[in-house]
């Protein structure tokens, strides 16, 4: 009979990909004849992992003893990484001696627990060595870069995308030559919001898998269906519901193999069409449908917006409290203050439950004590913000926004600060500002954001600094031009094809530092290419064009109930009836017309009342009559030259 090692080593010379099962058979025979055997227990190591026995091959390595343990770094390592011990993966794979930890095999294997662990940043930085360097394997430079898109649209997912070259963040015509290629690439566009550039990538996918000749058709099948709930996901939010209603129609989810994809069809399918369910029975679907177990995990933004959506499906179920309750745990047991999307987003949905969902000033008297409890709490700041705005009125929403933003400035710590000029709270002050029209209170603003955020060339805030710089060149202060020159001078040193930075810095020093912007000259547009279509006379014969000055909005608070006064009319300008253009007007028109010199009265009354205050005309006379029994005299008026009878005026007695 021969000798077990002997058999071991010739089934290793004869065998394939597929004897993994006649390996272990034979390693374990050897093993049996001779247990210091380290090439027969490393070879049954390496035959569990390939059968995907990773607690078999953890157990193996331990029973080996430290002799095994060192000359099985490498497969211990990924074990532990299969078997979801991320921790424990990485530091086994530090204990590998340096001439290892250099090899291509350790470093994918490195790159891969960081991409698992949420460690974006290191896995892409790991890749990037890994394309740039030598001696890889045919195949892998493809395998490289469907990792790298991979780990480049989580960075985009988790808010750091910022830290990507724009070129990096573009996909290109490259990536829709294979199907895995182009639904990363539309994966990294769905995570910047680019939903009509995500489904040409994931069309494209579908395409070029369908017509692989290199899988099977269950190959096929496994590799589709992940495409199409993706697709799914994105038709609904492109809002065409009835199209990705249908999409998901068509996948039948309890085929999808991996666990975290099914919970996540399971969730886009419920929340397909979420309006008029029972959200009781939704609420029952979606707990069961997306609880994981063993190794199987989501990621974390994962994670978080399956929690949002049972949040959101809780509080129309109107279990307020214990929305709130948990809620505030979570945010409590975080850092703080945080920018946090996801604590933020807490923040909205604890508000929303302590509210009771009312809006308007109801949910403002029941929220604004909740932020004297959570000073430093966002997400309730920034929807007592929202709220305000809605009533139009963002005078007090400036106000609480100022209190916080000093609360943050007297903290004078650097966590604090990275929070004070979060570039998103930034923009919420500026829009605030621009509603009020204070402008110098913007640019203000956004020149110390600028100033915070250069001063840390570490971390990226490409655009708040680009913002910040075109507003700050707006301004015809020397200091503010300034800073908008060191602005746009440390975004062009970090990319010379940042075509805005390279713009605003030849705007900044063109007028007093030409030898600072002549290297960046022959990169810009020439005028005469900018200005060929345009026509000029036309653009002259037209005028320049003015924008209405948004008038500030008034500080006083309206009183609930009270309706907007309506705009005053205009009334249109009326002329005279008898109004001839280029005549004279009557100089006498602002007379009454009793004195005007054409006045002619009408009745006897009148005319003899003219007749009197005529010159020429009748005189008055008057005589006085004694009364009988001396009562006394009255006067009369005695007209001479008058013909006729006369009547003689009785006194009285």
């Amino acid at each position: 009979m021969a000798h077990p090692t002997a058999t071991l080593t010739s089934l290793l010379r004869a065998s394939t990909i597929q004897d993994h099962d006649e390996i272990l058979k034979a390693a374990n025979a050897a093993i049996r004849a001779s247990k210091t055997d380290i090439d027969a227990q490393r070879t049954r190591v390496v035959a569990l992992l390939k059968l995907d026995r990773f607690d078999d091959a953890l157990r193996a390595v331990a029973e080996g003893g430290d002799a095994l343990e060192k000359e099985c770094v490498f497969e211990k390592s990924y074990a532990l990484y299969k078997s979801g011990q991320l921790e424990d993966a990485d530091k086994t794979l530090k204990t590998a001696s340096t001439p290892f930890k250099s090899s291509r095999a350790f470093r994918h294997l490195a790159a891969q627990i960081a991409y698992r662990a949420e460690k974006f940043p290191d896995a892409a930085d790991t890749y990037h060595h890994l394309s740039q360097g030598s001696g890889g394997l045919p195949g892998e430079e493809n395998d490289l870069k469907i990792n790298l898109l991979a780990t480049k649209a989580q960075i985009e997912w988790n808010g750091l995308g910022n830290a990507l070259d724009d070129q990096e963040r573009q996909p290109s015509r490259d990536h829709l030559e294979a199907f895995e290629t182009a639904y990363n690439a539309a994966c990294t566009c769905i995570a910047r919001g680019d939903f009509t550039r995500a489904s040409v990538f994931l069309k494209r996918a579908r395409d070029l898998c369908e017509a692989s000749e290199d899988l099977s058709a269950d190959e096929k099948k496994t590799e589709l269906l992940p495409i199409m709930v993706q697709h799914a996901y994105v038709l609904a939010r492109l809002g065409k519901e009835a199209e990705a209603a249908a999409l998901h129609r068509s996948i039948v989810i309890s085929e999808i193999s991996e666990a975290p994809t099914r919970a996540v069809a399971q969730n886009n399918d419920v929340a397909i069409g979420v309006t008029g369910r029972n959200p009781y029975l939704t609420q029952r679907i979606v707990q069961s449908a997306t609880m994981l177990s063993g190794s199987d995990k989501l990621f974390e933004c994962q994670t978080s917006i399956l929690r949002r959506n049972r949040y959101a499906l809780d509080l129309q179920a109107q279990k307020f409290e214990g929305v709130e309750s948990s809620a505030a745990k979570l945010i409590l047991g975080s850092p703080s203050p945080t920018a946090s999307v996801e604590i933020a987003g807490l923040g909205v949905i604890s508000a929303a439950a302590h509210a009771r969902m009312q809006t308007g000033s109801k949910a403002l008297k029941e929220i604004l004590p909740l932020l004297e409890k959570r000073p430093t709490d966002i997400g309730l700041l920034l929807t007592i913000i929202q709220l305000y705005v809605q009533m139009k009125n963002p005078g007090p929403a400036l106000s609480l926004l100022d209190a916080f933003l000093k609360r943050l400035e007297a903290a004078s710590t650097p966590d604090y600060e990275d929070v004070r000029f979060a570039p998103g709270l930034v923009a919420v002050v500026v829009s605030l500002y621009r509603l009020q029209g204070r402008q110098n209170s913007i640019r203000a603003e956004l020149a110390k954001a600028s100033r915070h955020w250069r001063g840390k060339p570490e971390e990226s805030a490409a655009s708040l600094l680009r913002e910040a710089g075109v507003e700050l060149l707006r301004s015809s202060n020397i200091e503010d031009i300034a800073s908008a020159g060191e602005t746009f001078e440390g975004l062009a040193a970090k990319s010379d094809k940042d075509a805005v930075a390279v713009a605003g810095l030849v705007a900044s020093f063109a007028n007093h530092d030409y030898a600072k912007v002549e290297p960046y000259l022959q990169s810009l547009t020439p005028v005469e290419r900018l200005t060929a279509g345009a026509n000029i006379q036309g653009l002259v014969d037209a005028g320049v064009a003015s924008i209405p000055s948004s008038a500030p909005v008034s500080k006083k608070r309206p009183a609930d109930g009270e309706t907007e006064k309506a705009a005053k009319r205009r009334r249109k300008k009326r002329l005279p009836k008898n109004y001839e253009e280029g005549k004279q007007p009557d100089p006498e028109r602002w007379l009454p017309l009793r004195d005007r010199s054409t006045y002619r009265p009408k009745g006897k009354k009148g005319k003899r009342r003219a007749q009197e205050i005529t010159q020429g005309g009748m005189v008055r006379e008057e005589e006085t009559l004694e009364l009988v029994g001396g009562a006394g005299a009255v006067k009369v008026e005695k007209a001479s030259g008058v013909q006729g009878g006369k009547k003689k005026k009785k006194g009285k007695k």
